[in-house]
């Protein structure tokens, strides 16, 4: 993983430029709250603590790249991320998701890449301590009767002089056929610790946060016995479920925690996805029905992108310095609808542009993760080589533009559909009609036999949903 400590602005955007076309502006404004808060580390004196990130608000329609230009950023920083939808958040009092547990939800995410770092650490002793335990399995050790410790010879060609000695060099033996994987398929039983029970439900906990109901079934489930199960499983099968409680021995469960919180409050990025969902278009007078709890569930975002403090399961988070990216198509409302405290909280705006038919023909064929290289190699796991002619791919771009155009623009969406529709019977009739290496020419005369139906008909609801 790129550290962002040597990533300029310009090379962030050049990371991104690998997997997102166009969007220049979109991609610069990130770039640089990226490396804003680098450089909010690097500062030394108190007012480090009041350097406050710039909340980015993208604008945009469906599929032009909002969302992954926010989840690429936080692969390349190695950030904590959450993407969250504003429409399933509800006001307080109303049934649905609360505010905070976007908070909670960086926090585990959080969690889970501190403690798989530091399984990667721990992995070669844990690998050394599983081999052992599949070794008790296979050869139980024997011990001396005389001092209670197992004797080995220092001369290997002597003949073993008691059962003890022998045992020893059985599982040498033993101990380097597991290394060289000679093992794998032997059967051999272990002990599997498992909870003694399910998740503890509570009646009547209405008053109870939803922080306070994992705490308590986190309490009672570890005041329970953890039961030890026997399992018969092979050797390579034991390996895996071992690795893993032998790699949570070995890990410091109170020190990945506060290395969890300090990365969520210092790295973490949440992204708000159909912001505009919650703004009512008619602006503030806006009437009641379904409209009722929107303004609401824009008051309860505010205080968490003021920055605020949120209780979790594993501590307590502030959200001064959380990165918060938002975006939203902004059909019937503009950003301007929005109560203006949460307007103040998203300085920096960003208007993505919609894809043109040129940046589809280079969406085909560009990134890393394009749309062709991901069919070509699905194809050759087959053993069936997949070509694309230029022609074909222009022609393609053209049909995902022209549908866009006539019926709803939902953006480089619209390549899967029409990928999806032209190989489609292709990727039928592979391998039982298409046998092993053969070789899938697409043409443009191709392209536009199997897609006639799809950009003539203007109702096209038979075909893309």
């Amino acid at each position: 993983m790129l550290d962002p400590k040597y990533l300029t602005p310009q090379q962030i955007v050049q990371e991104l430029d690998k997997y997102i076309i166009g969007q220049y502006e979109a991609k610069r404004n990130v770039a640089i709250a990226l490396r804003n808060r680098w450089r909010r580390m690097s500062v030394k004196s108190y007012i480090q603590s009041e350097i406050v990130p710039n909340n980015i608000l993208m604008i945009g329609a469906t599929g032009v790249g909002k969302t992954e230009i926010a989840r690429r950023l936080a692969r390349i920083a190695d950030a904590p991320f959450v993407k969250v939808e504003a429409s399933k958040f509800t006001e307080v009092g109303y049934v649905g998701r609360d505010v905070e547990s976007m908070v909670r939800d960086l926090v585990d995410q959080s969690v889970n890449m501190v403690k798989a770092r530091k399984k990667e650490e721990v992995k070669e002793k844990a690998a050394q301590a599983v081999e052992e335990i599949i070794l008790d399995a296979l050869i139980p050790p024997m011990r001396s009767a005389a001092a209670g410790f197992s004797v080995t010879s220092n001369d290997s060609q002597e003949t073993p002089t008691s059962d003890v000695e022998l045992n020893e060099r059985t599982r040498n033996l033993f101990r380097d056929k597991i290394k060289n994987g000679e093992l794998e398929d032997r059967k051999i039983e272990i002990n599997i610790k498992q909870n003694s029970g399910p998740g503890v439900g509570m009646i009547g906990a209405g008053m109870m946060d939803e922080v306070s109901m994992m705490n308590l079934q986190e309490m009672l489930g570890g005041m329970m016995p953890k039961k030890a199960k026997k399992r018969k499983v092979t050797v390579g099968e034991a390996r895996k479920i071992l690795l893993e409680e032998e790699s949570l021995k070995l890990i410091d469960m109170d020190e990945v925690k506060e290395e969890a919180l300090r990365k969520a409050e210092d790295a973490g990025i949440i992204f708000i996805d159909e912001i505009d969902k919650i703004v009512s278009g008619s602006g503030k007078k806006g009437g009641g029905g379904p409209d009722v709890s929107r303004e609401g569930v824009q008051r309860d975002l505010l205080p968490i992108v003021e920055g605020s403090t949120v209780n979790t399961k594993y501590g307590v988070i502030k959200t001064d310095h959380v990165l918060f990216v938002a975006a939203g198509a902004f059909h019937t409302s503009k950003p301007s609808d929005l109560i203006p405290e949460l307007q103040g909280r998203f300085p920096i705006r960003v208007e993505l542009t919609n894809l043109t038919q040129d940046d589809f023909v280079r969406i085909l064929t560009e990134p890393k993760n394009a749309l062709t290289k991901q069919y070509k190699a699905l194809f050759e796991s087959e053993g069936v080589q997949l070509d694309f002619s230029d022609d074909s791919i222009i022609e393609i771009a053209q049909a995902a533009f022209d549908i866009n155009a006539e019926v709803e623009n939902i953006g480089a969406r619209r390549l899967h559909t029409v990928m999806s529709k032209l190989l489609n019977e292709f990727s039928f009739d592979v391998p039982d009609k298409i046998p092993t290496h053969s070789q899938i020419a697409i043409t443009k005369e191709m392209v536009k036999e199997k897609l006639s139906g799809l950009v003539k008909n203007r109702d096209l609801s038979e075909y893309i949903l």
